[in-house]
């Protein structure tokens, strides 16, 4: 479908949780819902909702709701889940096996080649089924097989330099972990900065306001 309009980070943020929250209504056995129905179980208004899928063209129609099949898919469509994306995983420390032994790459729409890391310990053992390869190897693989998105699990103080060499090989986006925010949007490389702290800290916040 296509877009009516420039579309706001805002509303592509929302769009994994609109699509997590069909899957779960498709698994449920739910045909259809209706944007207040939506809007209650995701905390959201139906307003907002519809905004939000009016940015995209709209996926329902008036007295009769949404499809949930329909909208799955319309999502999927839009998030690019079936584009068949790679990704390659870089620091395979306990953050990085974390994510090999138990994140579902192939759910947020990329198969994960492989990992790197400079510990030769590691080279060669596999984690959650993915091979851990020597970062000496990185940039020809990168070179021969093209990954369009690196995961970076590293030190901090490697990101940005790797970051640059990476987009110079040719990937085309990071999902960073360092904790260095690293923005590489004048080279039209988009990044997912990742501070797990920050949703910790938003929490102590809303904990504290209740306590108030």
């Amino acid at each position: 479908m296509e877009r009516k309009q420039e579309v706001s980070k805002a509303v592509v943020q929302r769009l994994p949780r609109y699509y997590r929250n069909i899957c779960e209504l498709k698994a449920e056995g739910v045909q259809r819902i209706s944007s207040r129905a939506l809007a209650e179980r995701m905390g959201l208004t139906a307003s907002q909702i519809r905004q939000d899928f009016n940015c995209f063209g709209g996926f329902g129609q008036q007295g009769y709701g949404y499809n949930v099949d329909k909208l799955q898919e319309e999502l999927g469509a839009i998030l690019g889940l079936r584009a068949g994306r790679t990704a390659v995983l870089i620091g395979a420390g306990n953050l990085g096996r974390a994510l090999l032994n138990n994140f579902d790459f192939s759910a947020s729409g990329f198969k994960l080649l492989c990992a790197f890391d400079a510990n030769q310990e590691l080279v060669g053992k596999k984690f959650g089924g993915h091979e851990v390869r020597s970062s000496s190897t990185l940039f020809e693989f990168v070179d021969r097989r093209k990954p369009d998105v690196a995961v970076l699990t590293i030190p901090r103080t490697h990101a940005p330099d790797l970051a640059h060499e990476l987009v110079d090989h040719g990937i085309r986006g990071l999902w960073n972990f360092t904790g260095e925010d690293l923005h590489l949007e004048g080279l039209g490389v988009p990044v997912e900065n990742v501070h797990l702290s920050d949703s910790l800290m938003t929490l102590c916040h809303l904990v504290g306001m209740e306590e108030a």
